[in-house]
C-alpha cells in the first residue's frame, strides 16, 4: 500500500511550518516532555541533548543489527560469523561538540584478538569534519582559543573539548580550505578581470587574486605566500592561476596598485600588451602625501578631474601638473608621472562610466581583504605555516558575503571591448 511520506528542508520556514503542524496532530508521545519542561524537571538543553543521544544510539543499533541480526535474547544467533558483544562508552562528534553515547559491540566468533568489527555507522559519525568545520568557523568569526567556552555549549554528558582540540581541529579545517581553494578549477567561468594585491600577516606576505566573470560574480581565484611582494612570488601566482585553467591568450584587465613586480608578472606569464590598471586611489595617496596640507585637496581635485578626461588630454594635463609641482615639489611630480598611462586604462578602452568606480581602484580586494583581517585579527603570532591556511579559510568563508560588481549589467561593453583588442593583437601578429 503506498504510504504519505513528509519532506522537510534545514532552514526553511515553511518545513518548520509543516513539521510543527505535523507534530502537532501527531504529538501525543511529546506530552509527558511537555509536562517534564512546564514543570521544571528537565532542562530544554537536556532534552533536546538526550533526544539526539538517543537518536544516534538507535541508528548505531540499527547500523550492527544489518551485520549481526536482531538480538535473540539468552542465547547466541545461530549461523554466520559476527556476533553481539554488548556495549560500551563511545563518542560522538556533532557540529560543536563531542557526546558520549552507548555504543553496540560486534565481534567475529572464535578466540583471539583482534576480533572487534567497527559498526558501519559508528565509524561515519566519528569522522570530525562538522566539528572541524565548526571549530574554524568560530575562530574564523573572531572568537579566539582562549575564549571559545564562551560560545560552545556545554549541554548534559557531553564531552569538554580542550584548546589543544581547537587547534588541531581548526588546523586540520583551515588545511582543507587551503587545499580546496588551490585545487579550483578556472576554466569554467569567464574571468573578465583580475584583481591582485598582497595582504601581510606579521613578517609574511601572502598575494590573493580575485577574479570578476563576465555575470559579475566575484571569485577568490588563489593565493600564493611569500616572504614579499616580489617578482618571483607574483609570477609563481599567476602560473598557478595558469596551471589552474586561466588561458594565459585571453585578454583580460588586471587591476593592481602600482607594484611594478606585479606588472613584470603580468607581462611575463600573459603578454606586454595585456591592459593594466593602476589603482586611482594609491596614486592619488601617494602624491598627496609628497604634499604640503594646503596643498593637497585643489591638487586632488585637479588629478580627479583629469581623470574623467579622455585620455591624451587627461594626460597632457597631469604632465602640464607636473611641470608645476616639479618647482617645488619634485617627489610628488615623479609620483604622479609614474605609470601615468595605466592610470588612464579605462579611459583609453572607452569604458561605461558604470563601471569606472570598481574597475579604476583595488577597492574590491581591498574589501576582500578587510574581511580577511577581521577574522585574522585575534592571531598574535604568525608561524611560518600559518599564513596560508588562515589567509585561505578567511577568504573563502567572506566570499559567502560578496555581491556582484557594481555596474555589472555593462560587463558585455568590456566584453566586447576585449575580444577586440584581442582581435587587434593578432592581426599585428600575423
Amino acid at each position: 500500500m503506498a504510504r504519505s511520506y513528509h519532506t522537510f528542508r534545514a532552514g526553511s520556514a515553511a518545513s518548520e511550518r509543516q513539521l510543527t503542524a505535523f507534530l502537532m496532530k501527531n504529538g501525543q508521545q511529546l506530552l509527558p516532555m511537555v509536562q517534564l519542561i512546564e514543570q521544571s524537571r528537565l532542562a530544554i538543553d537536556e532534552l533536546v541533548d538526550t533526544i539526539g543521544r538517543v537518536t544516534i544510539e538507535t541508528v548505531l543499533e540499527m547500523s550492527a543489527e544489518q551485520m549481526v541480526g536482531p538480538r535473540q535474547q539468552g542465547k547466541w544467533r545461530q549461523g554466520g560469523q559476527l556476533v553481539w558483544y554488548g556495549k560500551q562508552p563511545g563518542q560522538i562528534d556533532l557540529s560543536d561538540r563531542k557526546l558520549t553515547v552507548n555504543k553496540p559491540r560486534v565481534r567475529q566468533r572464535g578466540k583471539g584478538a583482534n576480533k572487534e568489527v567497527p559498526i558501519p555507522a559508528y565509524v561515519a559519525l566519528r569522522e570530525g569534519v562538522g566539528l572541524q568545520r565548526r571549530m574554524l568557523n568560530i575562530l574564523m568569526n573572531g572568537v579566539s582559543t582562549r575564549s571559545y567556552k564562551q560560545v560552545i555549549p556545554q549541554m548534559a554528558d557531553s564531552v569538554g573539548i580542550s584548546k589543544s582540540t581547537v587547534s588541531r581541529q581548526t588546523i586540520a579545517a583551515a588545511e582543507q580550505a587551503l587545499a580546496e581553494l588551490l585545487a579550483r578549477r578556472l576554466e569554467e567561468k569567464d574571468f573578465l578581470v583580475v584583481y591582485i594585491d598582497g595582504l601581510h600577516f606579521g613578517e609574511y606576505c601572502v598575494l590573493g587574486a580575485v577574479g570578476v566573470d563576465a555575470e559579475g560574480h566575484k571569485v577568490v581565484l588563489g593565493i600564493h605566500e611569500g616572504a614579499t611582494e616580489n617578482a618571483a612570488a607574483c609570477k609563481d601566482l599567476l602560473e598557478d592561476l595558469v596551471a589552474r585553467g586561466l588561458d594565459p591568450k585571453r585578454k583580460r584587465r588586471f587591476v593592481i596598485d602600482g607594484s611594478k613586480a606585479l606588472r613584470s608578472a603580468i607581462h611575463a606569464v600573459f603578454s606586454s600588451q595585456t591592459p593594466v590598471q593602476r589603482c586611482r586611489q594609491h596614486k592619488l595617496r601617494n602624491v598627496l602625501e609628497r604634499l604640503p596640507k594646503e596643498q593637497q585637496k585643489q591638487t586632488g581635485a585637479l588629478i580627479k578631474a583629469a581623470w574623467k578626461m579622455e585620455a591624451k588630454p587627461g594626460m597632457a594635463k597631469l604632465r602640464k601638473m607636473a611641470e608645476w609641482l616639479e618647482q617645488e615639489y619634485p617627489d610628488a611630480a615623479a609620483s604622479l608621472l609614474e605609470g601615468i598611462d595605466e592610470c588612464f586604462t579605462i579611459n583609453r578602452l572607452e569604458l561605461p562610466l558604470s563601471l569606472h568606480r570598481c574597475l579604476a581602484s583595488t577597492n574590491l580586494i581591498e574589501s576582500s581583504q578587510s574581511g580577511v583581517r577581521m577574522r585574522t585579527r585575534r592571531v598574535c603570532r604568525w608561524r611560518a605555516d600559518m599564513p596560508g591556511r588562515w589567509a585561505a579559510a578567511a577568504f573563502l568563508e567572506t566570499e559567502k558575503n560578496f555581491n556582484r560588481l557594481m555596474g555589472y549589467r555593462d560587463l558585455w561593453a568590456l566584453k566586447a571591448i576585449l575580444q577586440g583588442e584581442h582581435l587587434k593583437a593578432k592581426q599585428a601578429i600575423a
